[in-house]
């Protein structure tokens, strides 16, 4: 693996890569090939539907790579089994029947993607009768519902699978579900993601993607439509490239984590449809860097196997989607594989991250970006929907997110160690600890993001954000109805044999540091005292173990305002081992 990640540059090399991350789950696949079973953890659907999940979920990765001409033949011959004995209803391993809302749906869109790249491998070598059994048994998302969100995306794809095909399909379906996903879009080539969705990953992920699938797919039949979705890719990625630093990692912000790599699969959908909405030497190196960066982290188990978590295994932060197989959705960020071996893309240097501002305001992404050292803060106004998802307070919520540090999410509210409050303010009363919510009135201006919230009943705070050269100032007018602490919390800090904790006596602060890196918290004006929170281990997405550096203010009743620097302090090294 270290020599393939190395000096990602050929296609061989990509592909490589591709089949060091899946030959681990040769040996897990079920007898007929339809189900693969990777862990014993579980998910809100049944287990047939994981089992599925976990087979479907790498042909992500592998139609690509056979649609670019692939001499791989070991998955072909497990997946060609595995669709025939997983759709065919008298099986043993038969993937079963639907209800509304049903995951299979979701795991259609990998299949529906063979179908449409891959047909010579997905669906030429079945029989007529097992043709019928796949066609009929995607038919069954035209006959349940979808929740109203990017899922849409899922009965779209599938029908313009069938239709290619030649099989029945729902033409009705096809239209309500674009219609819905263009309801859905936001400007600027932002889309909030249905109802109970917010501004995230998914984006790119899921509505660009799969739209440019669309776009490549439909462009005889609905011209209009498709220069619309490769047009919102270009304004896009105008934007999105913000949330990528210099070192390939990127702005870990939201749900659905645990994809990892599939942060840069918009770009390689883009190289895969030679859609250059960026210079396409500038998206090999978004997309090589990326993948150094993930295969340099411990993701893997001891057998080779993708773990649920983010810089690690870490079940703590997962959804409640994620079942064993899941993370492999990270196989998106191969789409460019489709390109052939003699596509000039393959031999051109990666390129690195052109010239960006240092502060820029994401309208229609609601944040305020700001770029130091070439690592990524995004300063959000926070979560205005319900809570519909786990975490969603630390995923959309905090004051800011960081492609650097990323954030924290609580063992249980009962302590501060255990609350891991990092990058929000945290109060302390009636034995909880309370943070930030759903947001009230709020704005972003150049420098500046203002918000109105309250994290429990008795507290309103107004909280003004403004950025400064190294970092930025918090001021929080804080009314209260009765005598409270409250912790001003900065970034999680990894903790290891070098680390240097301080309180700053002369500074009123507190400062975490090591070889690489460092964060400090100091007060300014009104007195606090500087607070270190050693987090409970495994709290944070990237780094097992933490300390966040605070400030303490004591507040009384009545109303008063508190004002708090975060600064960036450098180590002995400005980067990471």
């Amino acid at each position: 693996m270290k020599q393939i990640i190395e000096r990602l540059h050929k296609r061989e090399d990509f592909e490589k890569l591709v089949l060091e991350l899946l030959n681990p789950l040769k040996p897990y696949y079920s007898h007929e090939g339809a189900g693969l079973k990777l862990g014993s953890t579980a998910a809100v659907y049944d287990e047939d539907a994981a089992l599925a999940e976990g087979f479907l979920r790498p042909l992500w990765g592998l139609v690509p790579l056979w649609a670019g001409g692939s001499e791989e033949s070991e998955f072909k011959k497990i997946y060609q089994k595995g669709l025939v004995a997983g759709t065919n209803p008298d099986g043993a391993e038969y993937w079963g029947g639907f209800q509304d809302v049903d995951q299979r749906f979701v795991e259609m869109a990998a299949i529906s993607y063979g179908i449409l790249m891959s047909p010579e491998v997905v669906w030429e070598p079945l029989s007529e009768q097992e043709q019928s059994n796949l066609a009929g048994w995607l038919d069954g998302i035209n006959h349940y519902q979808c929740p109203p969100c990017n899922w849409m995306f899922f009965g779209i794809l599938v029908n313009i699978a069938l239709k290619s095909q030649g099989q029945p399909y729902n033409e009705n379906r096809l239209i309500e579900y674009l219609d819905y996903i263009e309801s859905c879009y936001q400007g600027d080539g932002w889309y909030i993601d249905g109802q109970n969705g917010e501004k995230d990953y998914y984006v790119s992920f899921a509505f660009h993607y799969y739209g440019l699938i669309y776009a490549r797919y439909m462009s005889a039949e609905d011209p209009k439509r498709c220069r619309t979705y490769e047009q919102r890719a270009f304004s896009f990625t105008g934007e999105f490239l913000y949330w990528f630093a210099e070192d390939g990692s990127a702005l870990a912000y939201g749900r659905s984590l645990t994809y990892r790599m599939a942060q840069i699969s918009f770009f390689s959908m883009c190289v895969a449809n030679e859609l250059e909405v960026l210079p396409l030497p500038v998206m090999k190196g978004l997309i090589v860097r990326n993948l150094q960066f993930w295969m340099k982290q411990p993701i893997f188990d001891n057998a080779g196997i993708l773990t649920i978590g983010y810089g690690y295994s870490n079940l703590l932060m997962s959804e409640q989607y994620n079942a064993p197989g899941s993370p492999y959705w990270c196989m998106k960020a191969f789409a460019l594989l489709s390109l052939p071996a003699a596509h000039p893309f393959w031999e051109m240097e990666a390129a690195p991250l052109p010239e960006m501002d240092v502060q820029r305001v994401i309208s229609n992404g609601s944040m305020l970006m700001q770029r130091l050292g070439g690592e990524v803060s995004a300063y959000v106004r926070g979560r205005s929907l319900p809570h519909h998802h786990v975490h969603m307070e630390e995923k959309y919520s905090k004051f800011v997110y960081s492609s650097k540090f990323a954030f924290s999410v609580p063992r249980s509210l009962r302590t501060l160690e255990e609350a891991a409050p990092d990058s929000v303010l945290a109060v302390e009363h009636g034995g909880m600890i309370h943070t930030k919510g759903i947001t009230g009135r709020s704005y972003i201006e150049k420098k500046e993001v203002y918000m109105e919230w309250s994290p429990c009943e008795g507290v309103d705070i107004v909280t003004r954000i403004v950025l400064l050269p190294k970092g930025h100032r918090r001021i929080h007018t804080i009314s209260s109805r009765f005598t409270c602490k409250v912790f001003d919390c900065g970034f999680a800090i990894p903790c290891d044999k070098e680390t240097r904790k301080e309180i700053l006596a002369n500074e009123g602060g507190a400062a975490v540091y090591n070889s690489w890196t460092g964060h400090q918290a100091r007060f300014v004006g009104e007195k606090g005292k500087g607070f270190l929170i050693h987090a409970a281990p495994n709290t944070n997405l990237m780094y097992p173990k933490t300390v966040i550096p605070c400030v303490m203010y004591e507040v009384l009743e009545g109303t008063q305002t508190v004002m708090t620097e975060f600064l960036e302090i450098s180590g002995t090294e400005n980067q990471r081992e």
